[in-house]
């Protein structure tokens, strides 16, 4: 069956050319709630990468792998769960209790005693924030057309894009061994500003039913054995390696069984449950498919980047955390104009497919460029490489949901968001975790055994605790230990290199389909909330028709 949509043989009726329509205050304060939602659970989530030698350090941990990786791993379980929950009770409910979770969770790390209270608050805020990375899509479908999209794409991608820029910045800049807990204490008044917008101004209508019928309709036990599996996938990423050998038994029995629960996961969605929280239908067309594909791929790139580039300036160039975040503005601050330029170019040319195929051959040049980075390569000639990654990456991020959802009906789309959001989330946890590993093992077979024989720990530990030591080694066993960041570095941009040529690998059958001009009549609020006087009635869906080929 092909996704393909032969918009000539639908009458112009239902598929309506009508410009956009104008937007009152409402709906700039619930975008502005959902804009500052999103920049807060992405600039947590990055921010940390320039903190965590301070932090692991102020509270004598060693696996640090966890701070990052019990983030990723709550916000990812969930976000499946959050989709199904937001179609039953309601957008708002979900959201309120996902920015409570947030801010709980802030507080909770802000105030940790030891490495477990800190992982634990962690995870609370990522329950949190998984909530609002999908909620924050979903509400927006809600709220303007596909054919708008394109505008508020590129709006969202700045936003990815300037918390992903910042986020190294201020991460660096509180990492001082008192400072470091305001980087989870400043989240709290600002969650709580956007919980009494989404409160006052998101007025979504609610289903009904009772709380019981509501209930029934959750997909529990597809939520339970995503939860389980993507617990078990992380808990042998971060062990794998470091803590035990990849052939133990305490490494492949979690990762075997993770696996396998993912893959039983989607036959049970996919074929067995009555309601489903990834339908079928929203994985059965081709164009759909590559664009979940390329979510998850780029997204893999992306975090790699953030993480691991700091690491290379701090190891190899003595950068301090907020020099190391500086550092990357070739690389965040080229994804920003790049979001706003593409997500404005996909609304004017009504065109995905030109857009995504760029992003993929920049990127793989950016990061190629990369792998030419060595412990005493330039600052400035890196930086530049670093620009042409940004390009590549902006240019894929802000036009991958358009091929999601260009061949299905809007009344799919908060089920489609969700997945494609888990998937974006799920490449990020498997990002630390496998860059994390890449390098800990670079580290473990290259450093000098003359400095190694000074710690305890194993490569997972001092991949992050020693670089402070760096500055204060004698020559040659400095240079040394730098050269072996770098080379370890390079090993994990060779793998991105394979990643870049594998996206634009499976971009290549998506169709080129028109992007659709109407809204879910369950979900549309009226004309007069969105500015316009008086209340117009749903419009019709838009018929998608599939042809065999």
């Amino acid at each position: 069956m092909s996704d393909s949509c032969v918009s000539a043989s639908i009458p112009s009726t239902l598929v309506p050319d009508v410009p956009p329509r104008g937007k009152g205050i409402r709906f700039w304060l619930i975008l502005s709630s959902l804009v500052v939602s999103l920049f807060l659970a992405i600039l947590e989530s990055g921010a940390i990468a320039t903190a965590l030698p301070t932090i692991v350090d102020s509270l004598h941990g060693t696996q640090f792998l966890w701070i990052p990786s019990a983030y990723g791993l709550t916000s990812t379980a969930l976000l499946p769960l959050s989709g199904g929950l937001a179609e039953v009770f309601g957008r708002r409910p979900i959201m309120l209790i996902s920015l409570f979770l947030f801010a709980a969770g802030s507080a909770i790390g802000g105030a940790s005693q030891s490495m477990n209270m800190l992982i634990a608050a962690r995870a609370v805020q990522g329950a949190g924030a998984g909530g609002i990375f999908a909620l924050s899509q979903i509400i927006l479908s809600d709220l303007v057309t596909l054919r708008e999209r394109g505008t508020y794409s590129g709006v969202f991608g700045l936003t990815w894009a300037a918390a992903g820029g910042v986020a190294p910045v201020i991460g660096g800049g509180l990492v001082t061994p008192g400072n470091w807990r305001w980087l989870f204490y400043l989240n709290v008044p600002i969650a709580a500003v956007s919980f009494l917008l989404v409160f006052f101004f998101l007025d979504l209508p609610i289903p009904t039913g009772t709380f019981q019928e509501k209930m029934k309709k959750i997909d529990w036990l597809g939520s339970g054995i995503i939860i389980a599996s993507s617990c078990a996938c992380v808990l042998a990423f971060t062990w794998g390696g470091t803590v035990y050998p990849w052939t133990s038994a305490r490494v492949m029995i979690p990762l075997i069984t993770g696996l396998c629960g993912i893959v039983a996961f989607f036959v049970y969605e996919l074929c067995f449950c009555p309601c489903p929280i990834v339908p079928l239908s929203i994985v059965s067309n081709r164009t759909s498919l590559s664009g979940y594909l390329q979510v998850f791929l780029c997204s893999f790139i992306n975090v790699n980047l953030l993480y691991y580039l700091p690491i290379y300036y701090q190891a190899c160039h003595s950068a301090s955390p907020t020099g190391s975040g500086v550092s990357i503005f070739g690389l965040t601050f080229t994804i920003a104009p790049t979001s706003i330029l593409t997500g404005l170019s996909v609304g004017l040319t009504k065109q995905y497919r030109p857009q995504l195929w760029a992003g993929w051959a920049l990127t793989a040049a950016g990061v190629g460029l990369l792998y030419t980075l060595r412990a005493d390569t330039a600052r400035g000639a890196s930086v530049g490489f670093q620009a042409v990654a940004g390009v590549g990456v902006g240019l894929v991020y802000s036009t991958g949901y358009f091929p999601v959802l260009a061949p299905l009906p809007v009344a799919q789309s908060a089920l489609a968001l969700a997945f494609y959001t888990f998937l974006r989330t799920l490449a990020q946890v498997w990002a630390v975790a496998i860059g994390g590993t890449i390098l800990q093992n670079g580290l473990s077979a290259r450093l000098p055994e003359s400095f190694s024989a000074h710690f305890e720990s194993d490569g997972a530990s001092m991949a992050y605790s020693i670089i402070p030591q760096i500055p204060k080694l004698s020559q040659p066993l400095q240079d040394e230990v730098r050269v072996a960041y770098a080379e370890s570095i390079s090993t994990l941009w060779v793998v991105l290199i394979a990643v870049s040529g594998l996206g634009l690998l499976v971009s290549l059958p998506m169709n080129g389909l028109p992007l659709h001009d109407e809204r879910e009549p369950r979900w549309e609020m009226k004309e007069a909330d969105c500015g316009q006087s008086g209340v117009v009635g749903p419009r019709p869906n838009v018929e998608r028709l599939n042809l065999d080929v």
